[in-house]
């Protein structure tokens, strides 16, 4: 089952950087960036032209697990796996992208918000969620309430989390690791500024 091979992705860096990326120049320094900081698991979303380009090009960079984001819909799903993604995430679940990637084994994160969400993908087999938006679906007192019913899942919050709030989230029990964008901000690339976040990112310690 793909489930099993999400787990271990989530397992290998607390913090999984969200990329937007908008030049594909600039993926292979910043994903070398990344990787010398300690964050070796590489969320590029689907939000921008470069970014199938990105997942492509960023493969190449010793030691870096790529994977897509914003996958919305089976097409994209397809996309994403011909560009050579190691993993897929979505903003939610849907019974045919949900489906279809389960079939296509590849290791899957789907986004949930509330009970239902999460017992649809258990209905597919799945037990690791991205929550999100977490920090505008009632936080750290949602995300508790929401694990309390289902045991034996993992999550990673994703939405709104800084490296001031992180370690809050890192402290619950089902929280494997966290999404976050601060590690590649927005403007110019600045591969020196992104490993000095990525090291602080990489430090961070998991309950």
């Amino acid at each position: 089952m793909s489930d099993s091979g999400i787990e271990q992705i989530m397992r290998l860096a607390p913090v999984i950087p969200v990329i937007v990326i908008d030049r594909v120049e600039d993926a292979v320094p910043m994903a070398e960036a990344l990787v010398a900081g300690g964050l070796t698991v590489l969320e590029v979303t689907m939000r921008t032209p470069a970014a199938l380009d990105a997942i492509a090009a960023m493969k190449k960079v010793p030691g870096a697990v790529v994977g897509a984001g914003t996958v919305l819909n089976q097409r994209m799903l397809k996309a994403a796996i011909d560009a050579g993604s190691e993993f897929i995430v979505s903003p939610g679940l849907t019974d045919s992208l949900g489906e279809a990637a389960v079939a296509s084994g590849i290791p899957f994160l789907p986004g949930v918000a509330n009970a239902s969400n999460i017992m649809a993908g258990l209905d597919l087999g799945l037990s690791s969620f991205k929550f999100f938006p977490a920090a505008t679906s009632g936080g750290i007192p949602a995300l508790k309430a929401l694990a309390g019913p289902f045991g034996g899942i993992n999550f990673c919050p994703t939405g709104g989390i800084s490296a001031a709030t992180a370690p809050e989230w890192l402290a619950l029990g089902p929280v494997l690791c966290v999404g976050g964008s601060w590690v590649v901000p927005a403007g110019p690339l600045d591969p020196v500024r992104i490993e000095a976040l990525a090291r602080e990112a990489a430090g961070l310690s998991r309950h």
